[in-house]
């Protein structure tokens, strides 16, 4: 598994309704793309409370072969390069993935954390604490589901959860769900 997110930060007074056309035209384009295990459309609007316009969809990959077909094959990453410019791509190594107890619910919000590891720390203590406290976030009620993935050029942790709801007190940074692509769960999730 290979986690990827893009953020594309729009002006205060952009007119968030474009992105949300945009996601209701194409959305369902990677509905079944293969090697996808995940895509989730996301966005923070200040009209809902947050402290920026933002699209920033977050990938959950199967294979890096489809990785790199969606980013340079041409057809999808394109688009977003001919809207807005090319933005930057992270990239994570994936950890884990787990389907939580509303898996089969409609996901309405998302949450990201990060977390950098120290530079003198061996990765291996705080990843498999990141990996039990994937399984903790994985079994709360509401939970779609979850992963924890790593980038190892800047050894920082990601933590991200997709809710069926409202996900209450939780730490990092919230966005609202405009579409959810799962065509690789099944892999993704070893089910």
């Amino acid at each position: 598994m290979d986690a990827m997110q893009y953020e594309v930060n729009l002006p205060a007074d952009y007119d968030m309704g474009i992105i949300r056309r945009r996601v209701e035209l194409n959305g369902a384009r990677t509905d079944d793309f293969e090697g996808l295990g995940i895509k989730a459309y996301l966005v923070q609007d200040q009209a809902n409370g947050a402290a920026v316009n933002q699209y920033a969809p977050f990938y959950l990959w199967n294979d890096t072969a489809g990785m790199s077909r969606f980013l340079w094959g041409g057809g999808f990453f394109s688009g977003i390069c001919q809207s807005f410019g090319r933005p930057v791509v992270r990239h994570w190594a994936g950890a884990e993935a787990m389907a939580g107890p509303d898996v089969d619910q409609p996901a309405v919000g998302a949450t990201k954390s990060m977390q950098l590891l120290p530079p003198d720390v061996d990765p291996a203590g705080p990843v498999t604490e990141a990996l039990e406290e994937l399984r903790r976030t994985a079994a709360m009620p509401g939970v779609h589901s979850s992963a924890i993935a790593v980038d190892p050029a800047r050894w920082e942790l990601v933590h991200f959860t997709l809710w069926s709801g409202e996900p209450g007190i939780v730490p990092g940074t919230r966005y609202q769900v405009l579409h959810l692509s799962t065509p690789g769960t099944k892999d993704l999730f070893g089910s």
